[in-house]
């Protein structure tokens, strides 16, 4: 017999928008990356519900109550062909860490990967984190040394505008 998890699985709406906002500046804070954001409800809404949505989000509930989330996208692999989901940020409270609720969130988009035909399912992780990246290793992530991120962003991409 299948025991219900403790927590509840759902895709964001509208009215998520402002807990997200919150959520996201918690993962921030943990991060130590608050002098990056330049996040509002408003900026975000149209990303997630607008007229060309570019990004999904997840919301875990323990109680009703909203404690975690993930923001994913489609990206594409042209060695496989084939798009791919890419998640932006993972993040569950602290007190509600070890509740299953991580575990269930990847599961659910490795189903969403399945559900839609996508060759990869793929995130980043910070090195200082040692509990994301065990967490990672047991989910069955293979973590790709060779591989780092470029980004340009702020003034360096502004240096491209025409």
């Amino acid at each position: 017999m299948t025991s219900t998890p403790p927590y509840a699985i759902r895709p964001a709406t509208p009215a998520d928008v402002p807990q997200l906002v919150s959520l996201i500046e918690e993962l921030a804070e943990f991060e130590n990356l608050t002098h990056m954001l330049a996040l509002s409800a408003d900026k975000l809404h149209p990303h997630l519900f607008g007229d060309k949505p570019v990004v999904e989000a997840l919301i875990g509930e323990i109680d009703g109550e909203t404690v975690g989330f993930a923001l994913f996208f489609t990206n594409f692999s042209t060695f496989l062909a084939k798009p791919g989901l890419y998640l932006e940020d993972l993040y569950v409270r602290p007190a509600h860490r070890g509740s299953g609720l991580g575990k269930g969130i990847l599961t659910r988009l490795a189903q969403i990967a399945l559900e839609r035909d996508y060759g990869r399912f793929e995130w980043s992780v910070l090195d200082w984190n040692e509990t994301a990246i065990r967490f990672y290793e047991r989910m069955g992530a293979t973590l790709l040394p060779d591989w780092r991120i470029c980004r340009i962003s702020g003034e360096a991409l502004e240096k491209y505008r025409s």
